[in-house]
């Protein structure tokens, strides 16, 4: 099973805890993830040069998308599951993560499962921001799990490279990423079983032509 993480801050640090705070929430995932046969890859923004002006993907003409858009397209529609990272921003998610996913046509994401994981420096985990990526994920396909990951004082609870700092208790964090986690991959694992036997694309195809294809008669 392959599952891409999607890290939703191009911030070079996060106070009170340089370096970036989300950086180790998203190494936290990759640790309780990366296990069995499943495969975790990090997508973090700040490895994409994006340019100035906005233009996704799926707007240029077969072959002619730059190499690292392509090359991230490619991981995506390859991909079974995804985990979303963000802070909170004026109670929304990272404009950071909505970029970066706006490069990319919801074709690439549909019939997959995602979870939600959110962070902060103070006492709510970002929890706001989880409410509107619930419905920004669905349109992009990928529908969220119903569990939830929220992170208070982050700095407190991780260390830089992911685990969890000795202050707290380890087992239940860990049990705590274990319950979303389950859900994903649970889900994740039946969505691929059941792409392997119908094309959902087939069944619903994308809309690719006109914005007026949805449209009601």
């Amino acid at each position: 099973m392959k599952l891409l993480i999607f890290l939703g801050t191009v911030r070079g640090s996060s106070p009170p805890s340089p370096p970036r705070l989300g950086l180790r929430v998203a190494n936290a995932c990759v640790m309780q993830l990366h296990q069995g046969d499943i495969s975790v890859d990090l997508i973090d923004p700040l490895d994409f040069d994006l340019g100035l002006i906005f233009k996704p993907h799926f707007a240029y003409a077969q072959g002619k998308a730059p190499a690292q858009l392509q090359s991230l397209a490619e991981k995506i529609a390859a991909a079974d599951g995804y985990v979303m990272v963000s802070p909170e921003y004026n109670h929304s998610l990272s404009p950071a993560l909505t970029h970066l996913l706006n490069h990319f046509g919801s074709s690439l994401f549909s019939y997959k499962p995602s979870a939600i994981v959110t962070y902060s420096a103070g006492q709510w985990g970002g929890v706001r921001a989880a409410v509107g990526m619930r419905s920004f994920l669905s349109e992009l396909g990928c529908l969220p799990v119903s569990a939830m990951i929220h992170i208070p004082k982050a700095h407190e609870v991780l260390a830089e490279d992911g685990s969890f700092l000795a202050s707290v208790d380890a087992e239940r964090w860990t049990n705590y990423f274990a319950r979303s986690f389950a859900q994903l991959t649970w889900w994740a694992s039946a969505a691929k079983n059941q792409r392997d036997v119908i094309d959902p694309l087939k069944l619903a195809p994308a809309f690719k032509k006109d914005p007026s294809q949805r449209n009601a008669p």
